[in-house]
């Protein structure tokens, strides 16, 4: 829906600020509000699943928006997308098979086939016309990962094709997937059901990543009720032996995004210590091709602040079918100044 942000704070101009030019107002809780000046509307429309957005902001470049939350941006959509893919890829020893669950943008299917070990990607997006648009309002994020060899693409409930996916078969499953807001498709996705499910599809040391959305102090500490990064950490820890949570400030989020890895191997490599990771990039021929992620910033990813690690040692909520959680719907639109 849209509204309209009004504010009486002189201090800073509000007024005046939004007098010229259209806003888009994403609204992530009751009193906090995040907006971008928008320079042109590219596509606003619906799919059967979501509403869909397209539009070019001033501080962020191309960007697309999916029912009114912020999906990823040109401007620092590598952020997000390394962090996903390479610390998993990374904690396996030599991946070949990879499900992606989510990932319509191209990002995810792109950073998996940077990996020359990597034989077949097999992504699954329920949304067809997600993809289709960003393939023609986007295709800087695939960047040309659509028509690999490698990756079959197929659209479909990602649940239901790990379903009927043979056990054992899976190196790495990368879960991109939307947030698990109330009434959207994807709240079954991170439940100890799926996760129990995704143990047995993984091969012996197979590893597990999901998005988790925003994991800031804030986020998990003063807002936890709302935060899924600290209740699928521990959904995650009754399915899987070894279980580590890490985050990185995204800006066009602004906030520090979580993702949690999984591995199944209880022998695995400790993640956050491990100290080989510019030396496995250069052998595959990454370092000099990722923007973000190396040696440093891994560790930087992985040392979580005190109230973080400590909400973490106390989490005691399993997300399950009977007990599903939601995060807030937006509730967001594009302002034009009158």
């Amino acid at each position: 829906s849209f509204f309209r942000f009004s504010c009486t704070m002189s201090s800073f101009s509000a007024e005046e600020t939004f007098k010229e030019g259209s806003w888009y107002h994403e609204k992530l809780e009751e009193v906090l509000v995040y907006s971008h000046k928008v320079k042109e509307v590219n596509y606003d429309g619906s799919s059967k699943f979501q509403r869909l957005q397209v539009l070019d902001l001033v501080p962020f470049s191309r960007a697309l928006f999916s029912d009114g939350l912020l999906q990823s941006t040109y401007a620092d959509e590598y952020v997000y997308h390394e962090c996903l893919v390479h610390p998993p890829l990374l904690a396996h020893p030599n991946p070949k098979v990879v499900f992606i669950g989510g990932g319509g943008e191209g990002g995810t299917l792109r950073e998996c086939l940077r990996h020359s070990s990597v034989e077949k990607v097999i992504m699954v997006d329920i949304d067809e016309e997600l993809v289709k648009l960003c393939k023609e309002y986007q295709p800087l994020l695939g960047a040309g990962a659509f028509s690999d060899p490698r990756a079959v693409v197929k659209f479909d409930d990602a649940k239901a094709q790990l379903e009927q996916t043979p056990d054992g078969s899976l190196d790495v499953i990368v879960l991109d997937l939307c947030d698990p807001l109330d009434g959207g498709p994807c709240y079954a996705l991170y439940t100890i059901e799926f996760y129990t499910m995704c143990h047995k599809k993984l091969s012996e040391k197979g590893v597990i990543v999901t998005q988790t959305g925003n994991a800031s102090v804030h986020e998990v500490v003063e807002n936890g009720a709302y935060g899924v990064f600290s209740p699928v950490y521990n959904t995650l820890k009754k399915a899987f032996p070894k279980v580590f949570g890490y985050t990185a400030f995204v800006p066009s989020f602004a906030s520090e995004w979580g993702w949690v890895m999984a591995c199944k191997d209880p022998q695995a490599v400790d993640i956050p210590s491990r100290t080989d990771v510019d030396s496995r990039l250069h052998t595959l021929g990454l370092d000099s091709t990722l923007k973000y992620y190396d040696q440093i910033t891994h560790r930087r990813m992985f040392q979580l602040s005190k109230p973080v690690r400590q909400v973490l040692a106390n989490e005691t909520r399993v997300i399950d079918m009977k007990n599903p959680m939601f995060m807030t719907s937006a509730n967001t639109g594009i302002v034009k100044a009158t």
